[in-house]
């Protein structure tokens, strides 16, 4: 990300952000050069499109920025990588641009994934005056970029134990406590759905733990899906289905994401984070569909379907994580294709058993910019997980419900007195907007980080 927070920008151009509504406005606070140039060339002032105004010698002298919502997470997102390689800043006048949206907007607006293939220019940089805004942008910047970069890096080089690596650096980062279990030690561990899981995998699986804080304060338990990739198992996807199946640890990510962001503001929490980690792979030693299995919570599962083991390996480490007794759990997952064809890929699906708890953090992410859509627990679509020779099965009956399914599922591991937020969600931008590259992307960790704050930090 290519910021510099300074109290100086002595040679950087200015940008001077402007919305429609208010350019006329503007135009008449400016130079005459400035305004005959932006009349002449027809700036309207749109969202994420801007204007190179010259000096009188030809160079630029500002920039105008047309911007919508000056408190958007992407409010500049647009220029880093449009704009002239050089120094920015924004102006002192007119209209100001939030600074945590400035610097967290300008930071993804240079997010480039460049392990295996080099950048090309380098973004133009922004000045900013140092501030806690300033800072706390650039550390939800800094969050986003870990989410993606794990979401983008290939299979091949990021199975369970380099995700674990992952995790241990950033628990040595922060000053938490790493574990791992690892393979057949997950049976003595009492993790019986994560090995059957991965145990078809020549990598083997696992469950992460990281742990920070006082325990004086509240127990805060982040759980996330960590599916280094999905063949499908046995119940093979076809070729379009596997293909971005690197993306399904997204919630793994998430999880990862969110806990940085969690100790860098040091919230008054006990945090505890657990991924299950495998690839599904395919074997003669991989589980099948019609096996059973006893979890960790003593609960039978039957498995209807290989290629819904997300929630098969979610339910060990929900069970684990309840016996803590946290005030609040939460587990984030790549979960179901049903939760995208009724959202889309913007949308990640949110349930819960508070319903206020979730209707609060589903408005709170509208404000933000950062969405999530509650659904419904629906008690009336349980019978379509019972089994006849298990209590539950990994499948429903019918596709119909299928997120609606995958949550009741999971419900089954929390117990009622613990407040629990489940949030489903696709890890992905199909296509490309400003700051949001196509490839691996972060989803609604504002918003949960601001209902954690909300939650714990009261003044």
């Amino acid at each position: 990300m290519s910021i510099q927070l300074k109290k100086s920008a002595v040679g950087a151009t200015l940008l001077r952000p402007v919305q429609r509504s208010g350019l006329d406005a503007a135009l008449r606070e400016a130079s005459p050069r400035a305004r005959q140039w932006l009349q002449a060339t027809g700036f309207q002032a749109a969202e994420h499109r801007h204007a190179l105004v010259p000096d009188a010698d030809g160079r630029v002298g500002e920039v105008w920025v047309g911007v919508s919502d000056v408190s958007d997470a992407h409010v500049l997102s647009a220029l880093p990588q449009s704009l002239p390689e050089g120094r920015y800043r924004l102006a002192d006048d007119g209209l100001q641009v939030d600074a945590q949206a400035a610097a967290l907007s300008w930071a993804l607006g240079c997010y480039r994934f460049e392990r295996y293939r080099p950048a090309g220019r380098a973004p133009a940089t922004l000045v900013l005056p140092p501030s806690a805004a300033a800072q706390a942008g650039l550390q939800l910047a800094q969050a986003i970029t870990r989410v993606r970069d794990l979401v983008n890096t290939p299979a091949e080089d990021l199975g369970p134990a380099e995700l674990a690596e992952a995790a241990k650096a950033l628990a040595k980062a922060h000053g938490a406590r790493f574990k791992q279990t690892t393979g057949d030690a997950l049976l003595k561990a009492g993790f019986p759905a994560v090995h059957a899981v991965g145990r078809a995998s020549t990598r083997a699986p696992r469950l992460i733990e990281l742990n920070w804080g006082s325990p004086k304060h509240p127990r805060l338990t982040l759980v996330g899906k960590g599916v280094c990739f999905d063949t499908g198992g046995l119940d093979i996807k076809g070729a379009d289905g596997m293909r971005q199946m690197k993306k399904d640890m997204g919630g793994a990510a998430h999880a990862l994401g969110l806990a940085e962001l969690v100790m860098a503001r040091k919230l008054p929490v006990q945090l505890q984070v657990l991924i299950p980690a495998v690839d599904n792979a395919i074997a003669g030693n991989a589980y099948r569909p019609g096996d059973v299995f006893r979890t960790r919570a003593g609960i039978h599962i039957e498995i209807g379907n290989t290629d819904a083991e997300g929630r098969v390996i979610l339910c060990d480490a929900l069970a684990y994580g309840a016996e803590s007794k946290p005030d609040l759990m939460v587990d984030l997952a790549t979960l179901t294709g049903a939760a995208r064809v009724a959202l889309g890929p913007q949308l990640p699906a949110l349930f819960s058993n508070r319903f206020g708890l979730a209707r609060g953090l589903m408005d709170l992410g509208l404000a933000m910019g950062d969405p999530l859509w509650h659904m419904p627990l629906w008690p009336g679509y349980q019978g379509a997980i019972e089994s006849s020779i298990g209590q539950i099965v990994n499948t429903g009956a019918t596709p119909q419900g299928g997120a609606i399914n995958a949550a009741l599922f999971l419900q089954h591991f929390v117990p009622e007195a613990i407040d629990w937020l489940h949030v489903d969600l696709f890890a992905w931008n199909p296509s490309a907007r400003p700051g949001r590259p196509a490839g691996g992307e972060a989803q609604s960790l504002r918003a949960l980080l601001a209902m954690m704050e909300q939650r714990y930090c009261k003044k």
